[in-house]
């Protein structure tokens, strides 16, 4: 029997899930019941296999020959502007593994500083911080509709709950 597939070839994508209050990666800090709620960057854009502007987490492809982490360094600063001191890559997947052999390695940024945003010149992107409680209630709504950020957010959900 012969089968036929149609594979797309990828190579690869990063996710940046860029938390403020967030403790997850900072060593020897323990954190208070009084804490702040870890607030999640979240970007706005038009995407045109959606017809819409999607509410997601920074990211982007892996360029030939470039490392993950670096990718994920250089898509949050082009993105939003901003760098971080501390990342840790907290989930690695297929997109949809039944045509397309992309990966999506999400890492968990903190430390924030804010910059200069440098987006590609057809980018129009609006950034904002949302507590995780609001970004868990955009997902549950259907707000949030796109896969690497619902994983994401609800990652850090479950984290940010299992540290308590």
């Amino acid at each position: 029997m012969t089968v036929r597939r149609d594979v797309v070839r990828h190579s690869g994508s990063v996710v940046i899930l860029a938390a403020e209050n967030s403790s997850l990666l900072a060593r020897g800090k323990a954190k208070s019941k009084s804490s702040p709620e870890p607030r999640v960057l979240l970007i706005r854009q038009y995407r045109y296999t959606a017809n819409d502007f999607l509410w997601e987490l920074p990211a982007g492809r892996i360029d030939e020959g470039e490392d993950e982490l670096p990718a994920a360094k250089r898509e949050l600063l082009e993105e939003t502007g901003f760098s971080a001191g501390r990342w840790k890559r907290v989930l690695y997947f297929y997109v949809s593994p039944g045509f397309l052999d992309e990966t999506m390695a999400v890492y968990l940024a903190e430390g924030l500083t804010a910059g200069k945003a440098q987006p590609e010149e057809d980018e129009y992107i609006v950034k904002r911080f949302f507590p995780l409680t609001q970004a868990v209630r955009m997902v549950m709504k259907g707000i949030i509709r796109d896969a690497k950020t619902i994983s994401s957010v609800l990652w850090l959900q479950q984290a940010t709950n299992a540290e308590k």
